[in-house]
């Protein structure tokens, strides 16, 4: 008996080593075996929990393009149709975020290589974060949630510490200028005409036949006639230095007649404005001036001189392609810089534009870099500007031998037809139905942009504009004030005083910041 009872204590231990190596395929089972290994672990540990497959969770750069019609941007905000917000939702619903960190970008390491307007497209953006990848079909799932304008064209596996925001040396932006925007004698800003009998109406022929129809106060503030009705502001048709205007103006019984002044300058006004040597030379003179690190404070918006986030590097800016949508030709313009403000970019290619269209002088542009000098500057409309490609140069040279290379090469050729199917065709369709560079172009006087002609004034003069009080203690050698009103109707006082200490400079700039917060509140 005795020898016995080891026997039966035996058998217990003989079967574990044999239950021990089914247990561990159960772990490791196919999606087909799951039930039933589900089951044999319920019956074990009474009532556990289906384990679906285990995925990691991988580093990954996401590259894509979207047509910005209709969105609010790029960045996500509250209550704002945008693109990040239709990105976040798809890579929930493709499984790539789980449940607990919906709508927690920061949970799974969310970066974007670049911001952009409202209206803004993109065709090489890049984010990163961790996903769940895996099992394949990962951009197939990603697109079935997401609606045509936007397109994901693959992903890289990345190191753990990569970050599609901090990573990117470079961007590249392109904007679309039609090219009768470079003409100063098409859609010109001016609506009254002088004739003998006084000022008449003058109707942009190129916008009426379009049927273009120009907001109320494009033009500028207007004015009040002495019976008290409002009038537009009236104004000579040559502000823009261009004698050779298309117009028709409206008699008083209603009659559409020709400007006789006109009609020997109309005659050669017909000839189409071509965008040849000598104008490419020109315009790309004009945006060689951004080229190099420059203060953009007065590019953008809430970015005051003295921050250093107002200092820019740009790389290039040319204008050397022109293309075809719709009949119409468009300039393509090529900016690369390490990074830009809100609104830079439009902001830029509207005060080239105003220069090329004899608005204000080449050197204004120099002029609006200076710290001490703020201006008004024009921005062009956000349908012609496109995001193009964002570059990983170092990244790709530190990491190359260990994870593959973050760029557009792979993705060119989709990349191109995104961008003649969503991007191109929505610039062109855009300003043939809607007329919103000839629109914009209207507005671009003396009226709204007053500051445009400051490079006239002397070297050694400094240019401040702000709005002072009375109980102001600045101390200034000399000074002249003259009461002049802006785009918005607001008075302002234009102070053109003579400062030799840059201290002093930067202090009378200060003192008017603080000046002009008060006043607006």
């Amino acid at each position: 008996m005795e020898n016995q009872e080891p026997k039966l204590e035996e058998s217990p231990q003989d079967e574990a080593p044999d239950q021990e190596p089914e247990q561990k395929k159960l772990k490791i089972s196919t999606e087909g075996d799951e039930p039933a290994s589900s089951a044999a672990v319920s019956g074990k540990s009474g009532g556990a929990e289906r384990r679906p497959p285990k995925y990691k969770r991988r580093k990954v750069a996401i590259v894509f393009a979207f047509c910005g019609v209709g969105y609010q941007g790029m960045q996500k905000n509250p209550g704002a149709k945008t693109i990040e917000g239709e990105l976040e939702e798809a890579l929930f619903h493709a499984g790539a975020v789980p449940e607990a960190d919906r709508n927690k970008p920061r949970q799974y390491e969310w970066a974007r290589s670049a911001r952009t307007d409202k209206g803004v497209s993109a065709v090489g953006q890049v984010v990163s974060g961790r996903f769940y990848v895996d099992p394949p079909g990962f951009v197939e799932r990603l697109n079935s949630n997401l609606p045509d304008q936007i397109r994901v064209f693959g992903f890289k596996r990345v190191a753990p510490s990569f970050s599609s925001k901090k990573f990117c040396d470079r961007r590249r932006y392109v904007y679309l200028i039609p090219v009768f925007a470079l003409d100063p004698c098409s859609h010109s800003e001016a609506e009254m005409a002088r004739s003998d009998s006084g000022y008449e109406y003058v109707k942009c022929v190129e916008c009426c036949e379009k049927g273009y129809k120009i907001p109320l106060g494009v033009f500028g503030k207007e004015s009040v006639d002495d019976d008290g009705k409002s009038s537009e502001v009236q104004s000579d048709i040559s502000s823009n230095n261009c004698g050779a205007l298309k117009v028709e103006t409206l008699s008083s019984n209603g009659e559409k007649t020709l400007n006789p002044d006109s009609e020997e300058e109309m005659t050669k006004s017909e000839s189409k404005f071509c965008y040849g040597e000598k104008e490419m030379e020109r315009f790309n003179r004009i945006l060689s001036y951004y080229v190099g690190s420059h203060n953009f404070h007065n590019f953008t918006t809430r970015t005051k001189a003295a921050d250093p986030a107002a200092n820019r590097y740009i790389l290039s800016f040319n204008a050397n392609t022109v293309i075809t949508l719709g009949g119409k030709d468009f300039v393509k313009c090529e900016v690369v810089g390490q990074s830009f403000m809100l609104h830079q970019i439009r902001k830029m290619i509207g005060l080239a534009v105003a220069v090329m269209r004899n608005y204000a002088p080449e050197s204004v542009i120099q002029t609006a870099f200076k710290k001490d000098v703020r201006i008004v500057v024009p921005m062009a409309p956000e349908v012609g500007l496109y995001l193009d490609e964002c570059f990983f140069t170092s990244y790709n040279k530190r990491f190359k031998v260990s994870h593959e290379e973050v760029s557009m090469e792979e993705y060119k050729e989709v990349a191109e037809e995104f961008k003649w199917k969503h991007v191109y065709s929505h610039i062109g369709s855009a300003e043939e139905k809607d007329g919103i560079v000839a629109i914009w172009l209207h507005s671009l006087n003396e009226r709204n942009y007053p500051d445009l002609r400051v490079a006239e004034h002397k070297p050694d003069e400094v240019i401040v504009y702000k709005k002072i009080d009375a109980a102001s203690e600045e101390k200034i050698n000399e000074e002249e004030a003259a009461v002049k009103e802006n785009a918005n109707g607001a008075g302002e006082l234009l102070l053109v005083s003579k400062v030799n200490d840059e201290t002093s400079e930067e202090k009378n700039m200060e003192e008017g910041d603080r000046v002009e917060e008060k006043a607006t509140e």
